[in-house]
């Protein structure tokens, strides 16, 4: 299978340190295999742009734009397929000699970031070369599904495994696609072996709550105030909070907060004037926990250090079209599910672009010493990214 080929590929390339090989095999293969336009950012996300026909297909809405003299005209409407092509550092079994190390066997590649994520790259590489336009043989422009032409994007983005760095610089440098298929894993949500389609996903905000007292002998302990008292509370007040829930796609997602990490003291006999906490907070769309509240508390402050942003999509016909596109591609029934992980579809969603995951990894398999993707599930997803691209350019 030619999406076996790509996929062993990209995955000899290492990209755990510095993606720019990767990124480079990527960009040539584009240029080589299709006559899209192109491009290369500073950071190394690679970008391509092809345009079709006047539809806007997968189930998009027709939107306008206004021209400078106030004329309402047909606006472009934008689908991309989205990967990334960063992985994160190999165990000791996935290099030798410093080189990745590949196994085909029972039916799976096995090597680092086969499954997160360079399969389903390869997968969407494909499809956005192979996508067509629909015949539409007897149609007036008037009877097609939407106004405008439509623009089929191929997006890999570089940094996706430190907190969306690739992604981000792209965003911030105008990439607002109006709808996105993201290619992270979706595989064995609602039963084993079905590709399905995620809609939602959890987001992920790390915190530090910093307590600060007075120092002071163990021996006097009312002459200081303790930090790690002041801390202790701040504990309480976060156990307190209740983590919100929203529903999805017929079920609950479920926010939460835990306290991960605590330091604080110098000795055994000296009353501490500073102590640290790290919380995780896993964040639900649209809904955020009140960790702010511990701030009322005497001596405590309260720092965001990462926030990586839940998804949803809000565009319940271009969910059905991917589903429909996946139903089509495997003999299991895929389902709208929500994914516990953040991804590159919460910044894009942040954005203002309607994304749904679906991808060939399954639970547990990213980040593993034996991670491994099925080779036809990577079939499946390309042939599911390729219909539901032909029918964007339909």
């Amino acid at each position: 299978m030619e999406v076996v080929d790509l996929t062993r590929e990209l995955v000899s390339i290492p990209s755990h340190e510095d993606e720019t090989a990767a990124g480079d095999y990527i960009e040539a293969w584009l240029r080589r295999e299709t006559d899209a336009d192109v491009a290369r950012d500073e950071v190394g996300n690679v970008i391509a742009r092809r345009s079709g026909g006047v539809g806007a297909g997968a189930g998009a809405d027709s939107r306008t734009d206004s021209s400078p003299g106030g004329e309402t005209t047909p606006a472009e409407r934008s689908l991309a397929l989205v990967g990334h092509h960063d992985v994160v550092e190999p165990a000791d079994a996935q290099l030798e000699d410093g080189e990745y190390v590949l196994e085909e066997r029972d039916g799976r590649l096995y090597g680092r970031g086969a499954a997160d994520m360079k399969g389903a790259v390869a997968a969407a590489m494909l499809a956005f070369r192979d996508a067509t336009s629909g015949s539409n043989e007897g149609e007036e422009d008037g009877d097609r599904g939407g106004d405008g032409a439509a623009e089929l994007v191929f997006a890999s983005f570089v940094g996706e495994e430190v907190g969306g760095v690739g992604a981000r610089h792209a965003i911030d440098r105008g990439f607002a696609p109006d709808y996105a298929v993201v290619g992270e894993g979706s595989t064995g949500y609602s039963g084993p072996g079905v590709t399905d389609v995620a809609v939602a996903h959890k987001g992920r905000r790390g915190s530090t709550i910093t307590a600060r007292g007075t120092a002071a002998h163990a021996s006097e302990v009312g002459a200081g105030e303790n930090a790690i008292y002041r801390a202790t509370d701040a504990v309480d007040r976060v156990r307190d909070l209740e983590p919100p829930s929203v529903e999805v796609a017929g079920e609950a997602i479920e926010g939460s907060l835990a306290v991960t990490e605590i330091e604080g003291g110098s000795a055994m006999n000296v009353v501490p004037d500073r102590c640290e906490l790290t919380v995780d907070e896993r964040t639900v769309p649209g809904e955020r926990a009140a960790l702010e509240r511990v701030e009322d508390l005497a001596g405590v402050e309260w720092t965001v250090d990462q926030d990586l942003p839940p998804m949803r999509c809000n565009d319940e016909a271009f969910a059905t079209a991917v589903l429909e596109a996946a139903d089509a591609a495997q003999p299991g029934s895929p389902e709208l599910i929500a994914k516990p992980h953040a991804t590159d579809a919460g910044w894009l969603a942040a954005a203002g672009t309607e994304c749904v995951i679906c991808g060939a990894a399954e639970p547990g398999e990213a980040h593993t010493e034996d991670e491994s993707v099925s080779l036809e599930v990577l079939e499946r997803c390309r042939e599911t990214y390729r219909t539901v691209a032909a029918s964007w350019l339909s």
